[in-house]
């Protein structure tokens, strides 16, 4: 972590623990509560994950925002540019709520120019689609950062972009809050932002490139029960997009609310298998 972020976090620190009610510090319930509120403030508090397979890609994102540890709300965290028969394009966003809304409004407005020759609707590749991204958002950093800092806040937003435009192949990559980005290769055919420690370890053995695009949306389904079952800074709905490799238009996209009766049915199926599994493991001999 650099020595600048550093400063920003610890002040960041001092500020929560001085609004923080003195029975919480005392009671030794302050590291939690501080703890909580630096995912508030730096953007961990969502579950996204982008998938990037032979038969196509995978887009899920969960809708659990906030103002403060007691002001939570919904918002949905993926968007869709799609010109039918040319190009489908999805952003995930993860951070500060104003600063990816700032950044989709802007690259909304640009592609709605008729005289800008570098948007989403006119970029030839993904390639040049996420330097637009990234354009965007040191746009915003170099306006709103500034005033960010003044309150101990550093700028953070960040992106999963994925999608297609005829003429390549389908393409996913992880935007940085600073702008730069990497893509997603045969090795490691996914990317995750926010609180991922809690469902990367079943998408690491079930997800490879061969992976059929209906068990590996099971399988982001079932990371995503994982997360939320011990994170409570995820949240419902989910929304779901199951992209066809070459089709270039989104024909399966879906949001599971709370109480769906799917992804109630897999849920319970996951955790009666779980445990069946785990006592058919083999007893250890001592």
């Amino acid at each position: 972590m650099a020595v600048a972020s550093l400063s920003v976090r610890m002040r960041a620190v001092r500020g929560i623990k001085a609004r923080l009610p003195s029975e919480i510090i005392d009671h030794g319930k302050g590291i939690r509560s501080v703890g909580l509120m630096l995912r508030l403030r730096d953007g961990r508090m969502t579950y996204c994950v982008g998938v990037r397979l032979d038969e196509g890609m995978i887009f899920a994102s969960d809708s659990r925002t906030n103002a403060g540890i007691d002001n939570f709300a919904k918002f949905c965290k993926m968007t869709v540019f799609e010109r039918k028969g040319e190009r489908v394009i999805v952003l995930l966003s993860s951070g500060n709520l104003a600063g990816t809304q700032a950044i989709i409004s802007v690259l909304t407005q640009r592609g709605e120019d008729p005289d800008n020759k570098a948007s989403l609707w006119n970029a030839r590749t993904m390639f040049d689609m996420a330097n637009l991204v990234s354009d965007a958002m040191r746009d915003i950093e170099r306006r709103d950062g500034p005033f960010l800092e003044a309150s101990a806040i550093s700028f953070n937003a960040s992106f999963i972009l994925g999608g297609q435009i005829r003429g390549e192949v389908p393409r996913l990559f992880r935007i940085y809050a600073e702008g730069n980005f990497i893509e997603a290769g045969v090795d490691t055919p996914y990317i995750q932002t926010g609180e991922t420690k809690y469902g990367k370890p079943l998408i690491d053995r079930v997800i490879m490139g061969s992976t059929k695009l209906a068990d590996a949306a099971k399988c982001i389904l079932v990371s995503f029960d994982s997360t939320m079952r011990s994170n409570l800074s995820v949240g419902m709905p989910i929304d779901l997009i199951c992209y066809e490799r070459d089709s270039l238009e989104i024909r399966m996209r879906r949001r599971f609310a709370e109480g769906d009766a799917y992804f109630t049915s897999l849920h319970q199926s996951w955790s009666e298998g779980t445990r069946r599994v785990f006592r058919e493991l083999p007893e250890l001999v001592w």
